[in-house]
């Protein structure tokens, strides 16, 4: 990616050293609000079923969007946090500057589109720390992963991920990276747009496998709003010759199936709660081939 000497995004907070924490806390309109929406309207009638494998995908891509809406981050074990604060050199904050950048680039696009459908976008705050710290959701911690609170409406990140997603998962690149900060600040759309509150209210009528449907769509539907920036970034120039394929070996390596099969040696396609590699995969593409946040329909189709 092509992002050296562009321009940071001024909502970066940087708790990088500090122990501990201390911080508190067009379109068309799904049923019961109106609202930009990105989705259709019948959420929750697939049959996707119980909710397993938090510690698998809180190591990754954020946590599930059921705990993050009842105001809690799980807190990984002790053995994927730092127990030391590390230091900071000069490639943790070039890869903080690209954080900026890549943040900054999100923050260009969806103003666009809130203001082409006569809204105002409200720019997330990105969180970078490192080992732990407080959010609006609980404590976040590094073996969490990258995740959005939907209630201070702020993303966090420790560096030390991008680490663990070139080693231990295999997805390298600069691109890669993009990609989980891109799906983030879909989140952060779905909190505006009004997917997450309805997901949250939604909740106490919906069975365990309703629920588990719903978060699947969420996810999905925020990597295709990650495929949408992607596809921004190909029009400001910013992409280089495999990026895309990064970001495509990111989401099927951080599929449910991929993740399930490296634990455990067998996958459950019931107990999936962010989709399949293969969906991931498929979404991603979808929103980056249409350039278009109205393609990122998961709620409006059958099976997505």
């Amino acid at each position: 990616m092509k992002w050296r000497g562009r321009k940071q995004s001024s909502n970066i907070e940087d708790r990088r050293g500090q122990s501990g924490g201390g911080f508190g806390g067009g379109f068309s309109g799904m049923p019961g609000g109106s609202r930009m929406r990105i989705p259709g309207g019948r959420a929750g009638t697939g049959s996707i079923g119980l909710i397993v494998a938090i510690v698998i995908i809180g190591m990754l891509l954020g946590v599930n969007p059921m705990e993050l809406l009842s105001g809690s981050v799980p807190s990984g074990p002790s053995a994927g946090s730092s127990t030391s604060q590390p230091t900071q050199n000069a490639a943790e904050d070039e890869l903080a500057d690209f954080v900026g950048v890549v943040v900054k680039e999100t923050e260009d696009m969806w103003a666009k589109v809130f203001a082409d459908n006569s809204m105002s976008y409200s720019e997330p705050v990105v969180v970078l720390y490192s080992g732990q710290t407080s959010s609006g959701c609980g404590v976040a911690d590094a073996a969490t992963g990258p995740f959005y609170c939907p209630n201070d409406q702020k993303i966090y990140i420790d560096l030390s991920f991008y680490e663990q997603l070139r080693r231990q998962f295999g997805a390298p690149g600069d691109f890669a990276q993009a990609y989980v900060i891109a799906h983030e600040i879909g989140h952060h759309v779905q909190n505006l747009t009004g997917v997450l509150p309805e997901f949250n209210q939604a909740r106490a009528r919906l069975s365990a496998k309703e629920q588990n449907e719903w978060s699947v769509r969420v996810e999905l539907q925020a990597d295709c709003y990650a495929g949408v920036w992607a596809a921004y970034a190909g029009q400001e120039d910013l992409l280089e010759n495999g990026d895309i394929a990064e970001a495509l070996n990111a989401a099927e390596k951080i599929g449910d199936d991929t993740l399930q099969e490296r634990m455990q040696g067998y996958a459950v396609h019931a107990t999936f709660t962010h989709g399949s590699a293969a969906q991931r995969q498929r979404w991603f593409e979808r929103g980056y081939e249409e350039a278009d946040p109205g393609a990122c329909d998961t709620f409006g189709v059958a099976s997505p």
